[in-house]
């Protein structure tokens, strides 16, 4: 990993109006997209910050992306789900509710990342710079540019509601690292999910699958810092 986008999870735990209290998700049907995504490692994480056992105490299951973990709210198919903005908005509009915003946790994981190999780090470093140095001006623009950032999310999201747009935007601007480390610690937080099923994962080193170079050297260089004038 090169650089970080998204640090930790982020989603929400949106259920039926009727729960109130993260126990009574306790015997519920969970929709996450698939087994061993950022939504399905995010909710079983969240869920045992609460205090409940994801394996245990609840069932979750696939249903799709937000649109039809939506749709399966709506048909009772489940009873509690992870939605990200601008989703949660339009679950709420449909009379769902958000239980717990689990960024509110700061569990460190690279819910978006930028990963290369390391032969190609080797073979085509330039380039990789490049691509760092492009991502690092995208989450400028993002910070920067807050209807030009809106406009992008309208359009690849297929969502136009203003209030959802800017609850978005919201949501995921001010996470955004101006200086974009990769970060060891969200890396282990995957090891450790890993670990049960690959021994490997147990003991492997979290430091040794980033490459703090490239960001590094454009801090060095003052390119960040004169991205934003400062």
């Amino acid at each position: 990993m090169i650089a970080t986008v998204v640090p930790y999870f982020m989603d929400q735990i949106v259920t039926l109006p009727a729960i109130t209290r993260p126990e009574q998700l306790k015997g519920k049907i969970g929709g996450v997209n698939r087994q061993n995504t950022s939504s399905d490692m995010a909710l079983r994480h969240g869920l045992r910050r609460l205090g409940i056992d994801p394996e245990k105490d609840v069932k979750i299951i696939a249903v799709g992306g937000n649109p039809e973990r939506l749709a399966a709210l709506s048909r009772g198919l489940i009873q509690f789900s992870m939605m990200g903005e601008p989703f949660t908005r339009e679950a709420e509009k449909a009379g769902f509710k958000v239980l717990v915003d689990i960024g509110t946790l700061k569990i460190p994981f690279h819910t978006n990342g930028i990963l290369t190999t390391e032969s190609i780090i080797k073979s085509r470093r330039p380039l990789v710079a490049k691509v760092t140095r492009a991502i690092s001006e995208a989450i400028h623009y993002i910070k920067t540019d807050k209807e030009g950032a809106k406009a992008i999310i309208s359009r690849n999201l297929k969502v136009t509601d203003a209030d959802s747009l800017e609850r978005a935007y919201k949501s995921y601007a001010p996470i955004f690292r101006e200086v974009p480390y990769p970060d060891p610690e969200g890396v282990k937080t995957y090891l450790d999910d890993l670990a049960p099923s690959n021994p490997k994962a147990a003991t492997a080193d979290p430091k040794s699958f980033v490459d703090m170079s490239f960001v590094q050297e454009l801090e060095s260089s003052g390119f960040i810092k004169e991205l934003y004038k400062r």
